[in-house]
Protein backbone atom coordinates (compact mmCIF):
# COMPACT_ATOMS: atom_id res chain seq x y z
CA UNK A 1 0.00 0.00 0.00
CA UNK A 2 3.14 1.98 0.51
CA UNK A 3 3.08 5.18 -1.74
CA UNK A 4 0.18 3.87 -3.88
CA UNK A 5 -2.54 6.82 -4.82
CA UNK A 6 -5.85 6.24 -2.55
CA UNK A 7 -9.32 8.13 -3.30
CA UNK A 8 -11.89 8.57 -1.13
CA UNK A 9 -14.80 11.10 -1.75
CA UNK A 10 -17.14 12.26 0.84
CA UNK A 11 -20.59 13.75 -0.13
CA UNK A 12 -21.87 16.12 2.31
CA UNK A 13 -24.62 18.28 3.08
CA UNK A 14 -22.78 21.26 1.95
CA UNK A 15 -19.94 20.15 -0.31
CA UNK A 16 -18.33 17.52 -1.71
CA UNK A 17 -14.90 16.38 -1.52
CA UNK A 18 -12.39 14.42 -3.50
CA UNK A 19 -8.88 13.30 -2.14
CA UNK A 20 -6.41 11.40 -3.08
CA UNK A 21 -3.43 10.02 -0.82
CA UNK A 22 -0.85 7.98 -0.45
CA UNK A 23 0.83 6.40 2.87
CA UNK A 24 4.16 7.62 3.19
CA UNK A 25 6.32 5.69 6.66
CA UNK A 26 3.21 5.03 8.16
CA UNK A 27 1.52 8.57 7.82
CA UNK A 28 -1.48 9.25 5.19
CA UNK A 29 -0.08 12.80 3.68
CA UNK A 30 -2.50 13.95 0.95
CA UNK A 31 -1.85 14.63 -2.39
CA UNK A 32 -4.50 15.98 -4.12
CA UNK A 33 -7.93 17.64 -2.51
CA UNK A 34 -10.92 19.33 -4.57
CA UNK A 35 -13.84 20.88 -3.15
CA UNK A 36 -17.23 21.47 -5.19
CA UNK A 37 -20.11 22.83 -3.16
CA UNK A 38 -23.26 21.00 -3.81
CA UNK A 39 -25.67 22.20 -1.15
CA UNK A 40 -27.70 18.67 -1.34
CA UNK A 41 -29.14 19.89 2.13
CA UNK A 42 -30.97 22.88 0.42
CA UNK A 43 -33.22 20.54 -1.58
CA UNK A 44 -33.59 18.33 1.95
CA UNK A 45 -35.13 21.25 3.94
CA UNK A 46 -37.70 22.50 1.02
CA UNK A 47 -38.08 19.07 -0.88
CA UNK A 48 -37.51 16.37 1.57
CA UNK A 49 -35.67 14.49 -1.37
CA UNK A 50 -33.18 15.47 -3.96
CA UNK A 51 -34.17 16.76 -7.12
CA UNK A 52 -33.47 15.90 -10.76
CA UNK A 53 -31.96 19.32 -10.46
CA UNK A 54 -29.67 18.78 -8.20
CA UNK A 55 -28.79 15.00 -9.25
CA UNK A 56 -27.87 16.03 -12.16
CA UNK A 57 -25.27 18.95 -10.99
CA UNK A 58 -24.11 16.02 -8.43
CA UNK A 59 -23.78 13.47 -11.10
CA UNK A 60 -21.40 16.68 -12.98
CA UNK A 61 -19.38 16.66 -9.99
CA UNK A 62 -18.84 12.95 -9.43
CA UNK A 63 -18.13 12.58 -12.83
CA UNK A 64 -15.16 15.08 -13.15
CA UNK A 65 -14.06 13.25 -9.80
CA UNK A 66 -13.74 10.01 -11.76
CA UNK A 67 -11.70 11.57 -14.50
CA UNK A 68 -9.27 13.11 -11.74
CA UNK A 69 -8.81 9.77 -10.23
CA UNK A 70 -8.43 7.81 -13.41
CA UNK A 71 -5.96 10.86 -14.40
CA UNK A 72 -4.29 10.56 -11.98
CA UNK A 73 -4.15 6.37 -11.54
CA UNK A 74 -5.95 6.72 -7.97
CA UNK A 75 -7.53 3.92 -6.92
CA UNK A 76 -11.29 4.63 -5.05
CA UNK A 77 -11.46 2.89 -1.61
CA UNK A 78 -14.66 4.45 -0.64
CA UNK A 79 -17.57 7.18 -1.07
CA UNK A 80 -19.74 8.32 1.64
CA UNK A 81 -22.86 10.34 1.81
CA UNK A 82 -23.74 11.83 4.99
CA UNK A 83 -26.95 13.78 6.28
CA UNK A 84 -28.46 14.95 3.23
CA UNK A 85 -28.99 11.52 1.85
CA UNK A 86 -29.67 10.20 5.38
CA UNK A 87 -33.00 12.42 5.35
CA UNK A 88 -33.46 12.34 1.42
CA UNK A 89 -36.88 10.28 0.63
CA UNK A 90 -35.25 8.89 -3.08
CA UNK A 91 -32.02 7.46 -1.56
CA UNK A 92 -31.47 5.02 -3.93
CA UNK A 93 -31.99 6.86 -7.16
CA UNK A 94 -29.35 9.10 -6.17
CA UNK A 95 -27.23 6.69 -4.92
CA UNK A 96 -28.05 4.92 -8.58
CA UNK A 97 -27.23 8.20 -10.23
CA UNK A 98 -23.54 8.73 -8.22
CA UNK A 99 -22.29 5.23 -9.32
CA UNK A 100 -22.73 5.49 -12.47
CA UNK A 101 -20.95 8.96 -12.57
CA UNK A 102 -18.12 7.94 -10.33
CA UNK A 103 -17.93 3.92 -11.21
CA UNK A 104 -17.97 2.84 -7.84
CA UNK A 105 -21.19 2.59 -5.52
CA UNK A 106 -21.16 5.50 -2.26
CA UNK A 107 -22.10 4.12 0.96
CA UNK A 108 -25.11 6.18 3.39
CA UNK A 109 -22.83 6.19 6.67
CA UNK A 110 -24.69 6.98 10.10
CA UNK A 111 -23.89 9.82 12.25
CA UNK A 112 -22.35 8.05 14.56
CA UNK A 113 -19.58 6.17 11.86
CA UNK A 114 -18.90 9.60 10.52
CA UNK A 115 -18.05 11.15 13.74
CA UNK A 116 -15.62 7.82 14.65
CA UNK A 117 -14.45 8.43 11.06
CA UNK A 118 -13.64 11.95 11.87
CA UNK A 119 -12.21 10.90 15.16
CA UNK A 120 -9.85 8.34 13.92
CA UNK A 121 -8.57 10.73 11.04
CA UNK A 122 -7.47 13.21 13.44
CA UNK A 123 -6.55 11.38 16.38
CA UNK A 124 -3.73 9.43 13.78
CA UNK A 125 -2.14 13.11 13.28
CA UNK A 126 -2.84 14.41 16.40
CA UNK A 127 -2.82 11.83 19.05
CA UNK A 128 -5.79 10.58 21.88
CA UNK A 129 -7.43 12.41 24.52
CA UNK A 130 -8.99 14.73 22.27
CA UNK A 131 -12.30 16.12 20.94
CA UNK A 132 -13.62 16.58 17.58
CA UNK A 133 -16.36 18.68 16.22
CA UNK A 134 -16.99 18.43 12.62
CA UNK A 135 -19.83 21.00 11.56
CA UNK A 136 -20.90 20.10 8.20
CA UNK A 137 -23.91 21.71 6.49
CA UNK A 138 -26.62 19.65 8.20
CA UNK A 139 -25.13 17.47 11.12
CA UNK A 140 -22.76 18.01 13.47
CA UNK A 141 -20.50 15.27 14.89
CA UNK A 142 -18.97 14.87 18.60
CA UNK A 143 -16.07 12.35 19.11
CA UNK A 144 -13.87 11.80 22.39
CA UNK A 145 -12.95 7.95 20.46
CA UNK A 146 -15.00 6.61 23.63
CA UNK A 147 -18.67 8.67 22.63
CA UNK A 148 -19.48 9.84 19.72
CA UNK A 149 -22.98 11.40 18.94
CA UNK A 150 -24.59 13.49 16.12
CA UNK A 151 -26.23 16.51 16.55
CA UNK A 152 -28.76 17.18 13.22
CA UNK A 153 -27.68 20.80 13.37
CA UNK A 154 -25.47 22.57 10.50
CA UNK A 155 -24.83 25.82 9.35
CA UNK A 156 -26.64 25.05 5.69
CA UNK A 157 -29.37 23.82 7.94
CA UNK A 158 -29.30 26.96 10.09
CA UNK A 159 -29.23 29.37 7.06
CA UNK A 160 -32.27 28.07 5.95
CA UNK A 161 -33.97 28.21 9.39
CA UNK A 162 -32.53 31.71 10.28
CA UNK A 163 -31.01 33.48 7.36
CA UNK A 164 -27.38 34.74 7.05
CA UNK A 165 -27.05 36.39 10.35
CA UNK A 166 -28.74 34.00 13.45
CA UNK A 167 -31.20 36.94 15.66
CA UNK A 168 -32.60 36.46 18.95
CA UNK A 169 -34.40 33.33 18.03
CA UNK A 170 -30.66 31.98 18.11
CA UNK A 171 -30.68 31.52 22.15
CA UNK A 172 -34.00 29.76 22.19
CA UNK A 173 -32.68 27.63 19.28
CA UNK A 174 -29.50 26.55 21.40
CA UNK A 175 -31.22 26.28 24.57
CA UNK A 176 -34.06 23.80 22.89
CA UNK A 177 -31.03 21.81 21.17
CA UNK A 178 -28.90 20.93 23.86
CA UNK A 179 -31.35 20.14 26.16
CA UNK A 180 -31.10 16.28 24.95
CA UNK A 181 -27.22 16.98 24.66
CA UNK A 182 -24.78 15.19 27.07
CA UNK A 183 -21.17 16.46 27.09
CA UNK A 184 -19.98 14.25 30.12
CA UNK A 185 -16.56 13.07 29.39
CA UNK A 186 -16.02 15.68 27.10
CA UNK A 187 -15.51 19.04 28.83
CA UNK A 188 -11.85 20.79 29.03
CA UNK A 189 -10.06 18.37 26.57
CA UNK A 190 -8.18 19.78 23.71
CA UNK A 191 -10.87 20.37 20.92
CA UNK A 192 -10.25 20.24 17.26
CA UNK A 193 -12.45 21.69 14.38
CA UNK A 194 -13.04 20.13 11.30
CA UNK A 195 -15.20 20.65 8.39
CA UNK A 196 -15.91 23.35 6.17
CA UNK A 197 -16.82 26.05 8.89
CA UNK A 198 -13.16 25.17 10.47
CA UNK A 199 -11.25 25.52 6.71
CA UNK A 200 -13.11 28.74 6.04
CA UNK A 201 -12.26 30.46 9.47
CA UNK A 202 -8.91 29.36 9.48
CA UNK A 203 -8.00 30.59 5.78
CA UNK A 204 -10.32 34.24 6.86
CA UNK A 205 -7.89 34.13 10.24
CA UNK A 206 -4.81 33.57 8.66
CA UNK A 207 -5.64 35.46 5.28
CA UNK A 208 -5.20 33.04 3.08
CA UNK A 209 -6.45 33.22 -0.72
CA UNK A 210 -5.84 29.46 -1.14
CA UNK A 211 -6.06 26.52 0.33
CA UNK A 212 -2.98 25.14 2.04
CA UNK A 213 -3.59 22.56 4.41
CA UNK A 214 -0.34 22.52 6.22
CA UNK A 215 -1.10 25.82 6.76
CA UNK A 216 -3.86 25.45 8.55
CA UNK A 217 -3.66 21.94 10.16
CA UNK A 218 -3.04 22.15 14.35
CA UNK A 219 -3.62 26.03 13.60
CA UNK A 220 -4.46 26.66 17.30
CA UNK A 221 -7.00 29.69 17.88
CA UNK A 222 -9.23 31.22 21.42
CA UNK A 223 -12.82 32.06 21.39
CA UNK A 224 -11.80 36.06 21.52
CA UNK A 225 -10.06 35.58 18.02
CA UNK A 226 -13.40 33.30 16.91
CA UNK A 227 -15.69 36.44 17.99
CA UNK A 228 -13.06 39.01 15.68
CA UNK A 229 -13.00 36.97 12.84
CA UNK A 230 -17.27 36.48 13.41
CA UNK A 231 -17.50 40.45 13.94
CA UNK A 232 -15.56 41.46 10.83
CA UNK A 233 -17.66 39.01 8.22
CA UNK A 234 -20.83 40.25 10.22
CA UNK A 235 -20.16 44.11 9.24
CA UNK A 236 -19.22 43.29 5.50
CA UNK A 237 -22.08 43.14 2.66
CA UNK A 238 -23.03 39.71 1.29
CA UNK A 239 -21.04 40.69 -1.72
CA UNK A 240 -17.88 42.04 0.01
CA UNK A 241 -18.26 38.55 2.36
CA UNK A 242 -18.08 36.30 -0.90
CA UNK A 243 -14.73 38.07 -1.69
CA UNK A 244 -12.95 36.92 1.91
CA UNK A 245 -10.79 33.67 1.25
CA UNK A 246 -12.67 30.32 2.05
CA UNK A 247 -16.04 31.93 1.32
CA UNK A 248 -16.68 31.28 -2.42
CA UNK A 249 -19.28 29.44 -3.94
CA UNK A 250 -21.96 30.08 -1.37
CA UNK A 251 -19.88 29.30 1.71
CA UNK A 252 -20.62 33.19 2.50
CA UNK A 253 -24.10 32.50 3.18
CA UNK A 254 -23.66 30.01 5.63
CA UNK A 255 -20.44 30.86 7.58
CA UNK A 256 -21.82 33.10 10.13
CA UNK A 257 -24.59 30.35 11.32
CA UNK A 258 -21.66 28.19 11.28
CA UNK A 259 -19.66 30.40 14.06
CA UNK A 260 -22.43 30.86 16.07
CA UNK A 261 -22.87 27.56 16.51
CA UNK A 262 -19.01 26.87 17.00
CA UNK A 263 -19.04 28.99 19.81
CA UNK A 264 -21.99 27.62 21.73
CA UNK A 265 -20.20 24.29 21.23
CA UNK A 266 -17.07 25.45 22.82
CA UNK A 267 -18.50 26.85 25.78
CA UNK A 268 -20.77 23.92 26.59
CA UNK A 269 -17.14 21.99 26.22
CA UNK A 270 -15.67 24.74 28.54
CA UNK A 271 -12.53 25.73 26.84
CA UNK A 272 -11.10 29.14 25.66
CA UNK A 273 -9.22 27.74 22.99
CA UNK A 274 -9.01 25.44 20.36
CA UNK A 275 -7.33 24.06 17.26
CA UNK A 276 -8.29 23.69 13.63
CA UNK A 277 -7.77 20.06 11.33
CA UNK A 278 -7.94 19.62 7.91
CA UNK A 279 -8.90 15.98 8.71
CA UNK A 280 -12.05 14.54 8.07
CA UNK A 281 -14.34 11.34 7.25
CA UNK A 282 -12.26 11.23 3.64
CA UNK A 283 -9.31 10.13 5.36
CA UNK A 284 -10.83 8.10 8.05
CA UNK A 285 -11.92 6.17 5.30
CA UNK A 286 -8.62 4.97 4.22
CA UNK A 287 -7.54 3.39 7.53
CA UNK A 288 -7.74 -0.03 8.52
CA UNK A 289 -11.02 -0.62 10.74
CA UNK A 290 -9.57 -0.58 14.37
CA UNK A 291 -10.24 -3.82 16.58
CA UNK A 292 -13.35 -3.18 18.76
CA UNK A 293 -12.29 -2.58 22.54
CA UNK A 294 -12.93 -5.68 24.87
CA UNK A 295 -16.34 -5.65 26.62
CA UNK A 296 -15.64 -5.50 30.28
CA UNK A 297 -17.05 -8.31 32.08
CA UNK A 298 -19.93 -7.06 34.22
CA UNK A 299 -19.35 -7.80 38.14
CA UNK A 300 -22.20 -10.21 39.78
CA UNK A 301 -24.42 -8.28 41.95
CA UNK A 302 -26.07 -10.31 44.90
CA UNK A 303 -29.34 -9.75 45.52
CA UNK A 304 -30.01 -8.93 48.85
CA UNK A 305 -32.06 -10.96 50.18
CA UNK A 306 -28.99 -13.77 49.07
CA UNK A 307 -26.86 -12.02 50.39
CA UNK A 308 -28.13 -11.69 53.94
CA UNK A 309 -28.63 -15.81 53.54
CA UNK A 310 -25.29 -16.41 53.01
CA UNK A 311 -24.23 -14.26 55.92
CA UNK A 312 -26.49 -15.63 58.59
CA UNK A 313 -24.92 -19.45 56.81
CA UNK A 314 -22.05 -18.60 57.54
CA UNK A 315 -22.51 -17.19 60.81
CA UNK A 316 -24.37 -20.85 61.71
CA UNK A 317 -21.08 -22.52 60.48
CA UNK A 318 -18.76 -20.62 62.83
CA UNK A 319 -21.16 -21.46 65.64
CA UNK A 320 -21.14 -24.95 64.65
CA UNK A 321 -17.42 -25.43 64.55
Amino acid sequence: MANKLLATVDIGSMSCIMLIAAFEDGKLVPKLQKVKICKLGEDIYEHGRITEKKIQELVDVMTSFRMDLHALGADIQAAAMTEAMRKAENQEEVVDAVEKALWFRPRIISGEEEGKLTYRSVKEWHGEGIVTIDIGGGSTELSNGETTFSIPVGALKMFKAMGPIPGPEYKKFVKETFKEVSFKGMTKKPVYLIGGTGTALAMVFLDKQKFNYKAIEGLEMSIADLDAVTTRISNLSKELRAMLPGLENGRSDVIICGLFWLKSLLEKLRVERFFISTAGIRFGLLYPPEPEPEAKPKAKKTPPWLKKKEENSAVEGEEGA
